[in-house]
């Protein structure tokens, strides 16, 4: 069982917040593990107990060279004691970045595939050919989204959220996993709003729709995603989001990073400044982790 800290909800002071009648916080949950920090602990979570049951002593998970989701499975599957294999997207490169070398230090073993052979991720062929090649393995989908992943989010949402009073939850997307068990576990209390990281996230409602419907069966309407926010695409930034975040690191001790919560924090102030929230809102944001030691 992975380690888990509890983490405080703090309050943002800032003077467009009281000029707008709106009260923001930040549930602080890149502060639950130093390692596997965010959604990417309750994404896993499961995941890394049905592997277990199952009798595999092997994960195998896919990734970008700058992966979140690979740099967090590798030290949650150090910690557990399982082994574990990242299929990491193009060529191998000397020196490694910072995020692979650390995943090879928690024992992860890195396999490089083709842009190309990357596409068929999800083909059962080739990941059949994956088996015969580097033996069994437990597969977790790349960015850790499954149903087991929904679960474990759904059961942050219930366990951690609920008892805070607030009207809009708002929380980054990308693949649409954590956004899908919020939904689920608050059960269609309150507005939940994703920022989508990715240019042309729209695809991502239908992503979100199934994976909540599937996994609470039923159908829920108290939810949206913003798609205006992106600031470039998956993993691209610019300078105003460069300054904002530094502002949100040295007034509100708040620290940011450009992939998932700057995004995140910037669309949620913007909307603020344009008068989307009524007076007298109660907003929470998610921070989803993804800052490195």
């Amino acid at each position: 069982m992975l380690k888990y800290f509890d983490t405080p909800i703090d309050e943002i002071s800032e003077k467009i917040l009281i000029e707008k009648g709106v009260r923001l916080f930040v549930k602080r949950e890149d502060k639950n593990h130093h390692e596997v920090s965010g959604n990417k602990w309750w994404k896993l979570k499961y995941n890394l107990e049905e592997a277990k049951r199952l009798g595999h002593s092997t994960v195998l998970t896919f990734g970008g060279a700058f992966s979140n989701h690979i740099y967090a499975t590798s030290a949650a599957t150090c910690e557990t004691g399982i082994k574990s294999i990242g299929v990491i997207r193009g060529e191998r490169t000397s020196p490694l970045n910072e995020t692979l070398v650390f995943a090879e230090k928690k024992g992860m073993d890195l396999h490089f595939v083709s842009r190309d052979e990357y596409r068929r991720k999800t083909e059962p062929d080739f990941v059949e050919q994956l088996k015969k090649k580097l033996g069994d393995f437990y597969l977790i989908p790349e960015g850790g989204t499954n149903s087991l992943a929904v679960k474990g989010c759904a059961e942050f949402a219930r366990e951690k959220l609920t008892e805070f009073d607030f009207q809009y939850l708002c929380l980054p997307v990308a693949t649409g996993g954590t956004m899908a068990g919020i939904i689920t576990g608050l059960a269609g209390r309150s507005t939940v709003i994703g920022f989508s990281v990715l240019k042309k996230g729209n695809f991502l409602e239908q992503e979100v729709r199934r994976l909540a419907t599937q996994s609470a069966g039923r159908d829920f309407s108290n939810w949206r995603i913003e798609t205006d926010y992106h600031f470039g695409g998956y993993a691209k930034k610019t300078r105003e989001l460069d300054i904002f975040m530094l502002r949100m690191a040295e007034e509100q001790n708040l620290p940011l990073d450009f992939v998932y919560s700057g995004k995140l924090v910037a669309g949620v102030f913007d909307l603020i400044s344009k008068n989307h929230f009524p007076i007298g809102s109660r907003i929470l944001m998610l921070h989803t982790g993804g800052l490195r030691n």
